[in-house]
């Protein structure tokens, strides 16, 4: 391509550049402009989505409800320093911490010692409910992570369908246009009616009212986005197309067997009945006898003369419950009857995961034999309207033949724009009601 510029002094200088050149230029210039995959929409809302974050800190914040369980397996171990600086060496007994045999002035320090030898498996019991509730809690987090992909892959998928929409849309508002002009030009050189050319610019008005429309819905879509994301601004980025998925299933029943061992949330029903059946069995425990060891030691650096420098003791104590009004056969009841309950929860949950499989595989269905017949329909539209267009112009048909007729073809584009998309997004449901997206 030759460039020519003139100079001051008069002289032409021109340059010749080649036009490889050019298009290097303009593929560098088109690669600056920023794209987003699939997969990095799906990473980014995996990093900064607050509500799985927020899950992620609960899950954190249950495993250590597991050492606060285990903790009753190791001693208990104390500081203690006591004095009585004011004393009445003719007593024999005080109420508090300061009773000896005999009260003296004094001040001691030491330390005890409290270790659990047996509770008859309450303890064990506490721990593996506590271990089921963090594994509730774990598999509620991976629930979390599933629906947060499913809500970015239906994101992302609307803001490609609301584009794909957008540009026919478009394409329909300039054929609209270029009509408009030429019935216009017709109609000044009378060969064409004012009718002809009113019915026209209404039409050419509708598709510059859809294009508007389009446009608004494009900008609400990718905002829908930016929020699946984790993010607060808007997604400007170009979203690569995605690929069409793979054919459904031919029948609901092949994923209803892996549905019903990997959805998150029957994994977390399933684990709250397991911990609430530990907690019962610790509950029914609680009326068993408790053996403790008991240790205490010290020094008494200031003490009546009567009393030794040191101190130094050790024992047992063995607590057996004999009557406390019903509460421990209460409180047994109540946590079995609660486990009961969470069993007719895991039931009710598996019925909801069958329904959700059938519905979405259903769906599903319904969008990928809807791609053909779209297709089938723009084919059968473009045909219509060149039918229409030929007749008009031989003088055999009327313009709202032929506005009707751009109509149809208009809405099957649009339709057909629309299908591909809507199709992802129900494969999406499906492989989320599968547990695919855990």
């Amino acid at each position: 391509m030759r460039f020519c510029t003139a100079l001051v002094a008069g002289v032409l200088v021109c340059l010749t550049v080649p036009s490889s050149f050019l298009r290097g230029q303009e593929v560098a210039a088109a690669s600056v402009t920023p794209t987003l995959t699939l997969a990095e929409a799906e990473a980014a809302a995996i990093a900064n989505q607050p509500r799985l974050l927020a899950a992620q800190l609960r899950s954190r914040a249950s495993a250590q409800r597991i050492r606060e369980a285990r903790s009753a397996y190791m001693p208990t171990v104390g500081f203690n320093a006591t004095g009585a600086l004011v004393a009445d060496t003719g007593s024999s007994t005080a109420t508090g911490n300061i009773t000896t045999s005999a009260i003296s002035d004094r001040f001691a320090y030491g330390g005890n010692l409290v270790q659990l030898v047996t509770d008859f498996g309450r303890t064990s019991a506490l721990v593996g409910s506590a271990q089921a509730t963090a594994e509730a809690q774990r598999s509620l987090m991976t629930l979390t992570r599933a629906q947060i992909r499913l809500n970015v892959r239906e994101a992302y998928y609307q803001v490609l369908g609301a584009e794909a929409v957008l540009r026919a849309a478009e394409a329909a508002h300039a054929s609209r246009q270029l009509i408009s002009r030429q019935l216009s030009a017709l109609a000044q050189s009378e060969l064409r009616s004012t009718l002809d050319v009113n019915f026209a610019k209404v039409l050419e008005s509708q598709a510059e009212l859809a294009v508007v429309r389009a446009q608004s819905v494009v900008a609400q879509q990718r905002g829908h986005l930016a929020t699946a994301m984790g993010s607060e601004r808007i997604i400007s980025a170009k979203l690569i197309e995605v690929t069409e998925a793979q054919v459904p299933p031919a029948a609901p029943e092949e994923l209803l067997a892996g549905a019903q061992t990997q959805r998150a949330d029957l994994g977390a029903a399933q684990a709250q009945q397991h911990a609430a059946a530990e907690f019962a069995l610790s509950e029914k425990r609680l009326s068993y006898p408790t053996l403790n060891v008991l240790g205490t030691a010290g020094q008494i650096p200031y003490r009546d003369h009567t009393l030794h420098d040191s101190y130094a003791a050790a024992g047992f104590n063995l607590n057996i419950p004999i009557f406390n009004g019903g509460l421990f056969t209460a409180r047994r009841t109540e946590a079995e009857l609660e486990a009961n309950a969470r069993s007719r929860d895991v039931q009710e949950v598996k019925l909801q995961v069958t329904e959700q499989v059938r519905n979405a595989w259903y769906q599903t269905d319904e969008a990928y034999r809807s791609l053909d017949v779209s297709a089938r329909l723009v084919a059968q539209s473009k045909e219509a309207l060149r039918l229409a267009q030929d007749r008009y112009e031989a003088g055999l048909g009327s313009i709202v033949e032929l506005n009707e007729a751009q109509l149809n073809e208009t809405s099957a584009e649009i339709t057909s724009a629309d299908a591909t998309y809507t199709y992802l997004s129900r494969h999406a449901e499906l492989d989320f009601a599968a547990g695919l997206l855990n």
